[in-house]
């Protein structure tokens, strides 16, 4: 039995999240998931020039698994890029430490574990959910009840 995969600490959430080769006909595009996760482990990385183990440590994860997404990051951006496919930013093992969502049927108050909890309460799959719009943030990416 293998161990359940650790919540991975992500701090940043692009705007665009769907890139598509130019010229292309939509039928022939493939499409290439790259998770949250993947797409903070590069930006640390390559963006901001931290080394290994302070990516891993922002991240909270150790530095093998550090490695581990970054490698699958950079493959699954390599081969969009040499075969011409699309790349979809979503999904993921992340946690979002600075977007709290209050339930309002439940009460439940929780961080986000995976991209669903931004509109649907883990505890009791309610949609009445909403953002407290930290740093002004959740207004591009949380389901909010304006």
């Amino acid at each position: 039995m293998s161990r359940p995969t650790k919540f991975r600490r992500v701090e940043f959430f692009p705007e665009d999240t769907y890139f598509v080769p130019w010229g292309k006909p939509k039928c022939k595009i493939e499409e290439i998931a790259l998770k949250v996760e993947e797409l903070e482990a590069m930006r640390l990385k390559d963006i901001e020039g931290l080394n290994q183990e302070q990516c891993a440590e922002r991240m909270q994860v150790s530095r093998q698994t550090f490695q581990n997404i970054i490698d699958s990051a950079r493959k699954k951006v390599a081969v969009a890029l040499t075969e011409g496919n699309a790349i979809r930013i979503s999904g993921g093992n992340y946690r979002a430490t600075f977007c709290k969502f209050k339930c309002y049927k439940c009460g439940n108050i929780y961080e986000i574990n995976y991209e669903q909890d931004k509109y649907t309460c883990p505890s009791c799959g309610s949609d009445n959910v909403i953002c407290t719009k930290k740093a002004g943030f959740c207004k591009k990416w949380c389901k909010t009840l304006d």
